[in-house]
């Protein structure tokens, strides 16, 4: 069995983490969270912690216990101090801003991009070259990070466009004569 999954998960002080069956329930400061987990696996809620066991002794069982110990502690992560992950415009002429839950960006192309943002989720632009994405679930906030860069993903010669924050974009070199 994986390592992860035999360690217990500590619920954060101000985490209220309810188990109904194979639902779990993760109320925060930040709002409330629910997880359906895998029926191979099975919970156990002791006092101040979340343990989780295969019910059957196979790989496949072994594997869903860690996977459902890690989305329980993103869950708990979430409530309590949320997700962000940042954009950056690179290139002349790009930018982005937000205008009410649309966020209008401005990407070289012959016509403005808009993308709605989903609830859940909240994008802020500190500046026209900057692009904040936050929220409680890990999984929705990178979704919409990632549907915000395929607009205009970074180019392989130039290294222009949507690029992560810190990310390290490798030039390709030019043809040469």
């Amino acid at each position: 069995m994986a390592r992860t999954a035999v360690k217990p998960i500590r619920t954060l002080e101000g985490v209220d983490v309810k188990v109904d069956s194979q639902t779990i329930r993760v109320k925060g400061p930040k709002g409330e969270l629910e997880f359906i987990v895998n029926p191979e696996v099975a919970i156990h809620q002791g006092e101040g912690e979340l343990t989780f066991t295969p019910k059957s002794g196979g790989d496949e069982s072994n594997a869903q216990c860690g996977t459902a110990r890690s989305l329980v502690r993103n869950l708990m992560q979430g409530v309590t101090q949320g997700f962000e992950r940042k954009l950056e415009l690179t290139g002349v002429g790009l930018r982005a801003q937000m205008q009410g839950k649309t966020l209008n960006l401005t990407l070289g192309f012959s016509h403005p991009v808009r993308y709605e943002v989903p609830e859940g989720v909240t994008v802020e632009t500190p500046s026209q070259t900057e692009i904040v994405v936050r929220g409680i679930n890990k999984q929705q906030v990178g979704q919409v990070a990632a549907e915000i860069r395929s607009f205009r993903p970074p180019d392989a010669y130039k290294g222009k466009g949507l690029r992560r924050a810190g990310e390290r974009v490798v030039l390709k070199e030019a043809k040469k004569k």
